[in-house]
């Protein structure tokens, strides 16, 4: 099992230069889980798309229960005092570390590629390509 970040989730079923690595990481490892906030972040990035007509609202809607698919039963909440905690310690955006919050909470690794959240947390958060080769 992994905590998967939003970017990590999105990029999976959005045609991207990183959409491969997103791949290799789900052909290693398909338990995916991420706190409910991703929904909201994986909503906004789709919204982000379909206003610059890089998608059409049905693909956009299909993506989302897709990926809803993957996710949805694996959703976690985790302490607000957790999230608050590394947030002010690392200087990292509270959205960040609610999936740093999970995945020390589960005792697995964070896959993102988020440059401050692996500089940040270099004991929780793997970067896919780092994840794929271990």
């Amino acid at each position: 099992m992994i905590v998967a970040d939003t970017n990590l989730t999105f990029y999976l079923f959005v045609r991207s230069p990183i959409t491969a690595e997103a791949e290799a990481v789900y052909r290693k490892d398909f338990e995916w889980i991420a706190p409910p906030l991703w929904r909201s972040e994986f909503r906004n990035a789709l919204a982000f798309y379909l206003r610059r007509g890089l998608l059409a609202l049905n693909d956009a809607v299909a993506k989302m229960r897709a990926a809803e698919l993957i996710v949805r039963s694996r959703e976690s909440e985790i302490a607000s005092s957790q999230v608050l905690r590394l947030a002010t310690s690392s200087g990292c955006s509270a959205y960040d570390c609610e999936f740093v919050a999970l995945a020390q909470h589960l005792a697995v690794p964070l896959v993102t590629s988020d440059r401050q959240v692996l500089a940040k947390f270099k004991n929780t958060a793997t970067s896919p390509r780092a994840f794929c080769s271990s």
